[in-house]
């Protein structure tokens, strides 16, 4: 593994446990644990796709992908009652 970070890497890693679980780690701590059909799923998405889709993935199944203007939004006039 390099030490530089590539283009599309946003911190994720994951890993295979034996009973199947797929624990998805970012930046060094436990974001998320995919078990049974999910977690399935995920491997075959991962092992047909390319790194930067991998990565992209895990933020969608983790939430970590939705951020950028959410804090600006909660001071918009058309969301303060």
């Amino acid at each position: 593994m390099s030490a530089l970070p590539r283009d599309g890497d946003l911190g994720f890693r994951y890993t295979v446990r034996k009973n199947g679980d797929v624990v998805i780690v970012h930046d060094g701590r436990v974001a998320t644990t995919l078990r049974g059909r999910q977690a399935q799923a995920f491997l075959v998405s991962v092992e047909t796709g390319d790194a930067d889709a991998a990565q992209q993935r895990m933020a969608r199944l983790t939430g970590k992908d939705k951020r950028g203007n959410e804090r600006l939004a909660r001071h918009h006039p058309r969301n303060t009652r």
